[in-house]
């Protein structure tokens, strides 16, 4: 039996990953633990301060252009991060792969939730948008959309740069961080029945942006009859009006240090793409 893992689509629909290496269109507070940045699984490390999701005290500001405008598809595009922003083992995405809709189309078992029935919609929402690939919720300007595929640890990273509003986004990110709490342990079940614990936990991210939140996401159960875990990163920031954001992970775990090389370009790039400059080489 071929593992799912190893499985690309053959084609992509809409709200999946983007095969191609870029493309464009019109468009925390509080958790209890986080992943630790040196490990690939999904045990959670001490507890750390939540990261933050409004504007912090000293921190640098953005400059104007960057907190009163949107951006241009070719100002998003421009925005995107290269695998050399990686490393050498990322390349452009073949293709989504096949765990994408055995395991992220799935129904929250509402019934486990005995005491708050609410949290239970809160759950499915945090699936549906890894599914459709819009936690931010829908950009209101241009978007552009790039992938990529790690060799070493059979895992994908899709990555997005989008105008969305900065009120916009500051409401998704505060409800981002509610998940740890709200979903910290549920079962979800898929399409064939096959049933996951599922786990959330807060991860800490490079203090950069104007706001930002990061979340693993662990499936753990049988896909197909076989014993099956997907971890999947999640990450946003927020530069004024716009935001980038990624997941990154697969049946291997995932290399959380990778999320942090993407989030820490990433802004860098969308920083100056903002400040109307071009962004600076990626040192490969």
């Amino acid at each position: 039996m071929i593992r799912p893992s190893c499985l690309l689509a053959s084609a992509l629909t809409a709200g999946t990953l983007l095969s191609t290496a870029a493309c464009s269109s019109g468009g925390g507070d509080g958790g209890p633990a986080r992943a630790d940045s040196s490990t690939s699984s999904a045990s959670p490390a001490s507890t750390v301060p939540a990261s933050p999701v409004a504007e912090e005290p000293g921190a640098a500001s953005p400059s104007p252009s960057a907190s009163v405008r949107a951006l241009t598809e070719a100002e998003a595009r421009a925005a995107l991060i290269t695998n050399s922003d990686l490393g050498s083992q990322w390349t452009t995405s073949k293709g989504v792969a096949a765990w994408h809709d055995a395991l992220l189309k799935s129904k929250v078992d509402a019934s486990a939730f005995v005491t708050d029935k609410g949290n239970a919609k809160e759950c499915q929402k945090l699936l549906d948008g890894l599914y459709k690939e819009d936690l931010l919720g829908k950009p209101v300007g241009a978007s552009a959309v790039t992938g990529f595929d790690d060799s070493d640890n059979d895992a994908q990273m899709r990555y997005e740069v989008a105008s969305y509003g900065k009120n916009a986004l500051n409401d998704q990110l505060k409800w981002l961080s509610t998940l740890p709490d709200v979903c910290d342990q549920f079962t979800a079940v898929n399409g064939r029945g096959d049933r996951q614990t599922v786990q959330v936990i807060e991860t800490d991210l490079p203090g950069v942006g104007d706001a930002r939140q990061g979340l693993q996401v662990t499936m753990s159960g049988e896909l197909e009859g076989d014993p099956e875990t997907l971890t999947l990163d999640f990450a946003a920031v927020r530069v004024g009006d716009s935001a980038l954001s990624l997941t990154n992970g697969g049946l291997s775990g995932t290399q959380h240090q990778s999320t942090e090389q993407a989030v820490q370009a990433g802004t860098n790039r969308l920083k100056d793409v903002l400040a109307g400059k071009s962004p600076a080489p990626t040192q490969g």
